[in-house]
């Protein structure tokens, strides 16, 4: 996932089909208790005093039947009132509150939120906000502006900070739990003062607010005109002169990476610095250098990056608002796994994801062991289509690569690799029971890492450091210090320790994020999966 986060310390999950399996799954008792606590996460608060002007709660029943296409909302808003002893809450002494014209403001403009789909009877609020407040020249509120702020606060709730239907996400393999908030609490809350409302601590991943910033930035740069950069047939870099040098100062400047003389064609030091900049932000190599990769970036028409910017908004607003405690999350575009305590960032390490044929899931789980020196259960896809194959051409493969056949199933061979440094699974795996039968683990082959785009393995997730790794997650138990921790991995014998307490791990897919410089990141979208999305968001599928 990621640097999916400010100097601050923000929620970031990176977070989240079957496919070939890598290994063991020792089962999904413990999955559903996590679960549940995702799902359960509400925002808590205080309601407020009630005001000394009430309506009669009829009144609600009346509206409803006024406009029936919210109907589904009616008992969201009887429960709101309820609270209130039926007090009004958006007039103060006949007059609209500030807080009203904010969220009128807000449901007005969903575009601003990337959502392109109007809200029903948003003309009748339009036309309400900007009516009279008076009548026989006394201030009275309006009951039916009254109901349909309230009513299209909820609408706008589930749009903007739920997201689409929970068949939507599945539908595009997101198979985390969705959250769940108490929107009524959340809107006590957002009356109470004008400081308070809307925009200052959202029941969202804190991630959306910021996409939302730049969504803003984006849409502005789409009425601009955008010439395509020429590619040089070499890669221009430190003291070269060329009339496409110009051409990227001015790009750069536009995306705020360079900030000095954008008239001049010389390839001078600023410029190497906010191309680095440019390609880390994009997961490029960082090498200063105008290469072929880096125009192509340069290049990709802004309303392609709105369409990512929107898709990864969406996906923010599935994500439990904060968490508590450890957690690992990774980010498959990425390619990063990330340690989290109380939603600060300790540390970040390279991670491999699965191929596209192969791709790993997402999903949550909870990482229950961690296992030393293990064996590689071979799963059946990877012995038929390698293992077998291998056999028939040599009859010393299995002892070439340290394997052993420990019985035979469904006419197969059952097949397992020897602890060692040569297993597939290297030194050390960690063990998060789950359907899907992923894990993370060490690997012989250190190499990948070195590479911009890591996506080589059969679904598993493969990391940088492992021994880091297991330091952390055993780092409760006082007898496993560093030295104990390098003896198991080196031992040949395989050994399984469990945790005293579960470490979550989410396993997750955004291609566009800010960085904890508050950088906007954008990377490649490995598996095919914005593209749906995106054109599910533009259209309004799955909206209500």
């Amino acid at each position: 996932m990621f640097h999916l986060y400010l100097k601050h310390s923000y929620l970031i999950f990176f977070i989240l089909s079957s496919l070939i399996s890598c290994g063991q799954s020792p089962g999904e008792t413990q999955r559903t208790d996590s679960v549940n606590k995702l799902r359960d996460q509400t925002i808590q608060g205080s309601f407020i005093e009630q005001s000394d002007l009430v309506f009669d709660s009829t009144q609600i029943a009346i509206f409803f039947i006024r406009y029936p296409k919210i109907q589904s909302y009616e008992g969201d808003v009887r429960r709101f009132y309820r609270h209130r002893n039926f007090s009004y809450a958006w007039f103060n002494k006949g007059l609209l509150i500030e807080q009203a014209g904010n969220l009128a403001s807000r449901i007005l403009n969903l575009e601003n939120d990337g959502i392109y789909k109007p809200l029903f009877y948003q003309n009748s609020l339009d036309s309400l906000m900007y009516g009279t407040n008076t009548r026989d020249g006394q201030k009275k509120p309006d009951i039916t502006l009254e109901l349909l702020l309230t009513a299209e606060y909820f609408v706008f709730s589930k749009l903007a900070w739920e997201g689409m239907n929970n068949s939507v996400s599945k539908s595009n393999k997101w198979y985390l739990p969705r959250k769940t908030v108490s929107y009524d609490k959340y809107l006590d809350s957002l009356l109470k003062t004008p400081s308070e409302g809307a925009g200052a601590e959202e029941p969202v991943y804190r991630q959306y607010e910021l996409l939302r910033t730049y969504l803003k930035k984006y849409t502005a740069l789409a009425l601009e005109e955008w010439e395509p950069i020429l590619n040089q047939k070499k890669a221009l870099s430190l003291g070269d002169t060329s009339y496409i040098i110009t051409q990227i100062k001015i790009r750069l400047f536009k995306f705020e990476d360079y900030l000095g003389d954008t008239s001049s064609n010389a390839f001078g030091m600023d410029l190497a610095l906010s191309i680095k900049q440019f390609q880390t932000r994009h997961g490029l190599k960082p090498d200063g250098l105008i290469t072929k990769e880096t125009v192509a970036e340069l290049n990709i028409p802004i309303k392609n990056r709105i369409r990512k910017i929107l898709v990864n908004m969406e996906r923010s607003r599935w994500l439990p608002v904060k968490l508590e405690g450890d957690y690992v999350a990774v980010n498959i575009p990425e390619f990063k796994l990330h340690v989290y305590h109380d939603d600060t960032l300790l540390w970040t390490c390279n991670a491999v994801v699965g191929k596209t044929v192969h791709p790993t899931s997402l999903f949550y789980g909870e990482i229950k062991y961690v296992v030393f020196s293990p064996y590689w259960n071979i799963p059946p896809g990877i012995l038929r289509n390698e293992i077998i194959p291998g056999m028939k051409k040599n009859p010393s493969y299995i002892k070439n690569h340290n394997m052993e056949i420990t019985g035979y199933k469904d006419g197969l061979p059952i097949v397992r690799q020897k602890p060692g440094p040569s297993n597939s699974l290297g030194l050390v795996k960690f063990l998060f029971p789950n359907s899907y039968n992923i894990y993370l683990h060490d690997t012989p082959s250190k190499s990948l890492f070195n590479e911009t785009t890591r996506a080589f393995s059969h679904g598993c997730i493969r990391i940088e450091e492992p021994a880091k790794l297991a330091a952390y997650l055993l780092k409760d138990m006082d007898e496993w210090t560093p030295e104990k921790i390098e003896k198991a991995m080196h031992a040949g014998s395989e050994r399984y320790v469990t945790l005293s307490n579960k470490v979550p791990v989410f396993i997750t897919y955004f291609t566009a994020f800010i960085d904890r410089d508050s950088r906007l990141n954008f990377r490649k979208d490995v598996y095919n999966l914005d593209e749906r999305l995106a054109s599910m968001i533009i259209s309004g599928e799955g909206v209500y």
